[in-house]
């Protein structure tokens, strides 16, 4: 059973008026003065004194009971009550509502988003918030953004809701519950809200500090998409791969057309069956840069648009730039016998940028470059807490799945320099200071690795001259291997279709402010760094882009590219380090406010008692 409750209960005092509206009526019987013409009359007198004593007068004046009514009603509803939902109300109440790329799906033909679903219920949660209740909207995809802070305004709160849209991008749920993390450090949070479609990452990297209400919204109908597009180079230009897929209910068939830079390269028909993921392969022989364009257009319903279409930009072919200085004999030799690179310093003049560059001192002339080997010294970050003495060191582990050592056997590796950590230094300091531990000895680290949006450093604590790795099979393939990551990083290996969500780096005129400009009328801002660096420009939406301000302007496509986006699959719970969330469907339980019932009884009162004492007596003329 529900129970009444008030939140303003220390209105209650207002019935005190009730004592000065009754004494006014007991004391407002007044008798006029008259003369009588004859004394038998004394006996009406007495019998009207005894008639019009103040409890008879207060049993029968109905003025007085329309405004005790009315006074009673105005009071209850000032002390705000409201019927009771039957679980634990929540104070400050954080309301994640999931902006993802999936929430834009539509539950049939001309049907609503799951974003509007999902609107209708928090707009139904601020409709039936109590005085002594604030809610804070965030918004999750890929980030979190706080739409509101903790507010009991509900004009705010709807403006807020109302501007909300989908983004074009994966969900990260993460992001939403650390903001929310944040928020309990300024107010008590016991429990959060999340709406979605559970079209989510089913595990969540994330310690659960409070109580979640995962609200599960239906599912968005049948749909296919794009899932994946990319490129890999060949001898002859380039083999271009996609990959169609389709939700569990999706069946149908579907026209595609691939264009290049515009222009209609092919179209045909796939058959999309939601238990299978169509392959779709092209060729593209071109010897300049080249964008690419692939657009579905299903025959039936398809719920979701925006992965209907993916983007795939193709740089000009050309050699990998690599600086090597001549006295690093071994290295240059190993990169001679590799095709389709440019050594530098040789035969021609060095450029001021490269795709990848060796060093073997801590002062290190040449070029900038993209990823950078540098190898036989401890750099200036490391010096507190490694050194390398004199002495036998051998190789006892590695990570075998890293791009570097890929097929590279370090067994029994020998090298004249030992690496010797400081006092108290242990791995987790060199995680701390950015790097990775690629290979390390008895006594310490030999390789290492640290990257960034921008640059990959590679760090050799030894120099290959100085042991036996020079004259290993490995040495070449490790070569080799260097070269492949620089390929990939500069794009000239492969490429792949830039996901939504931010603007890939791009190395441009340093210290230059840029805007961007996108599909919604997007735009942004940013300046590169000192090294020419651009990066962390948002692009939330499936679409071609154009970054202004340098020398020639540059256009971007950014492509949905998400499977699980696609899929329309829902999680039927979240599973966090130490328990788990089970998913509802059934629309949240609220206390339900009573306060508008008593104050339309008050006005309904007022208006009957001046209806009652404004109406003509009976039998008067009009």
């Amino acid at each position: 059973m529900n129970w009444p409750g008030f939140s303003a209960l220390i209105h209650a005092w207002w019935f005190l008026l009730l004592i000065p509206l009754i004494v006014f009526y007991f004391l407002k019987l007044r008798r006029p003065r008259m003369e009588i013409p004859s004394l038998a009359l004394w006996r009406q007198v007495i019998s009207d004194q005894r008639v019009n004593s103040p409890f008879q007068k207060f049993k029968r004046n109905l003025l007085l009971l329309f405004q005790i009514l009315l006074l009673c009603a105005l009071i209850i509803a000032a002390m705000q009550p409201y019927l009771s939902s039957g679980t634990q109300r929540v104070t400050n109440l954080p309301v994640l509502i999931d902006t993802s790329a999936s929430m834009g799906a539509l539950d049939g033909p001309g049907g609503k988003s799951r974003l509007d679903e999902a609107k209708e219920r928090v707009g139904k949660l601020i409709d039936d918030m109590l005085p002594d209740q604030q809610l804070c909207l965030i918004s999750v995809n890929s980030s979190a953004r706080r739409l509101t802070d903790f507010t009991n305004n509900k004009r705010l709160l709807r403006e807020s809701l109302a501007q909300l849209e989908v983004s074009h991008v994966a969900s990260r749920l993460e992001e939403g519950f650390r903001l929310a993390q944040a928020l309990s450090r300024a107010f008590p949070i016991e429990s959060v809200m999340l709406l979605s479609d559970g079209n989510v990452p089913q595990d969540v990297e994330f310690e659960l500090p409070f109580k979640l209400n995962f609200q599960r919204l239906k599912v968005g109908g049948a749909n296919i998409g794009i899932t994946d597009f990319n490129a890999r180079r060949s001898r002859t230009g380039w083999d271009v791969f996609a990959r169609v897929e389709g939700s569990k209910e999706a069946k149908t068939l579907a026209e595609y057309e691939f264009k290049q830079n515009g222009q209609l390269i092919k179209s045909d028909s796939v058959s999309i069956d939601g238990t299978n993921a169509e392959r779709l392969v092209f060729k593209v022989s071109t010897d300049i840069a080249v964008s690419l364009e692939l657009q579905l257009k299903p025959d039936g319903f398809d719920s979701l648009d925006s992965d209907n279409v993916a983007y795939l930009d193709l740089p000009k072919p050309r050699p990998l730039a690599v600086y090597c200085p001549i006295e690093m004999a071994s290295i240059r030799s190993a990169l001679s016998i590799i095709p389709d690179i440019d050594l530098f310093p040789g035969s021609e003049s060095t450029p001021s940028a490269v795709d990848l560059k060796f060093a073997d001192g801590p002062l290190s002339p040449g070029p900038e470059a993209r990823l950078n080997v540098r190898v036989g010294f401890v750099p200036d970050e490391l010096a507190s807490m490694i050194e390398i003495e004199s002495g036998l060191a051998e190789i006892v582990d590695w990570n075998r799945t890293a791009p570097l050592l890929q097929h590279v056997q370090l067994l029994d590796v020998q090298i004249a320099d030992q690496p010797k950590l400081a006092k108290g230094i242990s791995e987790r300091d060199f995680e701390l200071a950015g790097y990775e531990i690629l290979a390390q000895s008895r006594t310490g680290p030999l390789i290492l690795e640290r990257s960034n949006d921008s640059r990959l450093d590679i760090q050799f604590l030894f120099h290959p001259d100085r042991s036996s790795l020079i004259f290993r099979v490995g040495f070449p393939i490790l070569i080799q291997n260097i070269t492949q990551i620089a390929l990939t990083r500069a794009a000239l290996a492969d490429a792949r279709a830039i996901p939504a969500g931010t603007l890939p780096p791009r190395r441009l005129e340093p210290e230059t402010e840029f805007h961007v400009t996108g599909p919604h009328g997007f735009t942004d801002s940013g300046k590169s760094d000192k090294d020419g660096f651009l990066m962390g420009l948002g692009a939330p939406y499936v679409g071609t882009y154009e970054v202004t301000g340098g020398a020639e302007p540059l256009r971007f496509g950014i492509s949905l590219i998400a499977s699980h986006e696609s899929s329309m699959e829902a999680v039927e719970k979240l599973n966090f380090p130490e328990v788990s969330v089970s998913a509802t469907e059934t629309t949240v339980k609220t206390d339900e406010p009573l306060w508008g019932w008593f104050a339309v009884a008050g006005l309904c009162l007022l208006v009957l008692e001046w209806w009652y004492f404004q109406k003509k007596p009976a039998g008067m003329p009009g």
